[in-house]
């Protein structure tokens, strides 16, 4: 059915959008999420996630244990209604819940952390599975919680006097290095056809006016 109705929004739209839409599609992974941790700093969200999307990274997992995850418009530029954004706000430890949602799609929980006992990000292994990236809050980083449940732990590089990074500027390094790893290295990264084929459809339906409407027709026709 997906196909068909996206076939049939298609004559909605310019030629060329859609052809973006696809471009896009081909470039977006669920090999690699990120999760942010408590972040209290509106710029900080909305600057995180306007390089997740930048990057092709289609979900981001957002907990909320103390703070509210508050999307800034003028520094998101837009970026969050491309993505899929999942919060983890309905419980005492959101940390927890998160991790094991995670775990249960297989993902490897991966922790950022300044300390120098962790190995750096360059030497990360991206072959050995799909990884949650999980970044901390502005002030004091990863939670215990995450701390005892990560599987791994990595260090951006750092060769000055600050302690840490700005959580925006850790994020896109990260991600670059990242990605780049992941489209050197051979391995099946990209949305598979299914996947592709919802989220074509969603973003149709976030592009084309009176779009309800015209499904319903396509529905009746359909019926014929």
């Amino acid at each position: 059915m997906n196909t068909s109705l996206i076939e049939y929004l298609s004559q909605f739209m310019l030629e060329d959008r859609v052809k973006v839409f696809q471009e896009v599609l081909a470039m977006r992974t669920r090999y690699l999420t990120v999760v942010l941790e408590d972040l209290y700093q509106a710029q900080n969200a909305s600057a995180v996630l306007r390089t997740c999307e930048c990057f092709g990274v289609q979900e981001v997992h957002i907990i909320e244990n103390k703070n509210q995850f508050v999307v800034h418009k003028d520094i998101s530029m837009g970026s969050n209604k491309w993505l899929n954004i999942i919060k983890y706000n309905e419980k005492k430890n959101n940390s927890l819940l998160a991790i094991k949602s995670l775990k249960s799609n297989n993902y490897r929980i991966i922790a950022t952390s300044p300390d120098t006992r962790y190995p750096l990000l360059q030497e990360l292994d991206v072959t050995k599975g799909k990884i949650a990236l999980i970044f901390g809050t502005e002030l004091s980083g990863i939670s215990e919680t995450v701390r005892n449940s990560a599987d791994e732990f990595v260090r951006i590089p750092m060769y000055g006097f600050t302690e840490s990074y700005n959580i925006s500027v850790s994020v896109a390094l990260c991600l670059q290095m990242i990605i780049n790893k992941m489209h050197e290295s051979g391995i099946d990264w990209h949305l598979s056809d299914e996947e592709s084929s919802e989220l074509m459809l969603h973003w149709m339906r976030l592009s084309i006016k009176k779009v309800s409407f015209i499904e319903k027709q396509f529905r009746i026709k359909s019926q014929e």
